[in-house]
């Protein structure tokens, strides 16, 4: 059994400590991910916090630990390198992967600050021929899967609705260069999973509400994309909300999908035991597993791609298509 190495570079939130939440699903990191994975091994990792390296060192067993990525490059030639620094370090440390020319990257959303670092990421995956998956894990998880296979028994689609709900701003033009605001952060992991469920690019948004403070950061906007399988798609998002919730309604003529986080609910149209000579729409029991295995799901998609066994199913160019619908919807509330 062929057993891939990896590299990480950044041991935070998402790429170690994470992992660490006990009211989250695990695997919650890439660092817990990786190693759940029996076809990988973890061999190193860089940060620039010290602390957190030696913690993440006192973890992994055996794993040898870097200041910065270019002395792990120079004594390491890992199969898989993840990326899990802020967005505002996206262009460089990817890039500089991507020229170790290992078999596969692993980039953390969103894919850079703005579309044109992104394309600049594209353009050296080109030069270089290294594959790029970008973590939209929802793409991995069972419930959604299980979202997108109802879809074919509740008709035509009538509406696909986003929610994304938070306390964090959703935009403000100094928080530009850090990517700190919510539209960024979370919205790009709202777009890409309503595109995949969808089947298409979200493009042509029209903005139908928006509401800023008294600073000018815009905290609630609702905007329509255009669709040529959906009348109506919207996605409406609040950064003044006291609460975090995420979730997309699907409308069909003959049912109803409603999934996010916490909850997966399925309905059809059956005879109605309220009214006669009506329907209603009764929920229907869709078995789903105790755990939706995002983060496995999207570590298993990459050595499934790696023995040639399948496609990546994130793939960057689907990633980049994500942040420019954001853009689209960025030049409307700004």
């Amino acid at each position: 059994m062929t057993k891939y190495t990896a590299a990480l570079i950044g041991t935070g939130r998402i790429g170690f400590l994470l992992g660490f939440d006990k009211k989250r699903e695990q695997p919650a990191s890439h660092t817990m991910a990786l190693l759940a994975n029996k076809r990988i091994d973890l061999a190193a990792a860089t940060d620039t916090d010290s602390d957190r390296l030696a913690l993440w060192e006192k973890h992994v067993k055996g794993g040898r630990t870097y200041s910065n990525s270019d002395e792990l490059y120079k004594n390491e030639k890992p199969d898989i390198i993840t990326v899990a620094v802020n967005e505002a370090a996206h262009l460089t440390e990817c890039v500089a992967a991507i020229e170790a020319r290992p078999r596969l990257v692993i980039l953390e959303k969103p894919v850079a600050l703005n579309s044109a670092e992104a394309e600049k990421i594209s353009a050296a995956a080109e030069r270089c021929k290294v594959p790029v998956m970008v973590n939209h894990e929802r793409r991995f998880s069972a419930d959604y899967l299980a979202a997108k296979n109802f879809m074919t028994k509740i008709g035509e689609i009538q509406s696909v609705r986003g929610e994304l709900l938070s306390g964090l701003r959703v935009y403000s033009k100094e928080k530009e260069i850090s990517g700190e605001y919510s539209l960024l952060h979370d919205g790009t992991h709202l777009v890409d999973i309503m595109s995949f469920l969808l089947g298409e690019k979200l493009t042509s948004p029209t903005l139908s509400s928006m509401y800023k403070d008294d600073k000018g950061d815009v905290r609630n906007f609702t905007a329509f994309f255009k669709s040529e399988s959906c009348p109506s798609v919207s996605l409406t998002m609040s950064g003044r909300s006291k609460f975090f919730a995420f979730g997309v309604d699907i409308l069909g003529t003959l049912g109803r999908i409603c999934v996010g986080n916490g909850y997966a609910k399925f309905y059809l149209r059956k005879e109605s035991k309220l009214y006669s000579g009506f329907y209603s729409l009764t929920s229907e029991k869709v078995r789903l597993p105790k755990k939706t295995g995002y983060f496995s799901g999207m570590i298993q998609n990459a050595v499934d791609f790696l023995d040639g066994k399948s496609e990546l199913k994130s793939p960057l160019q689907v990633a980049i298509d994500d942040l420019k619908s954001l853009e689209e919807i960025k030049e409307l509330i700004k």
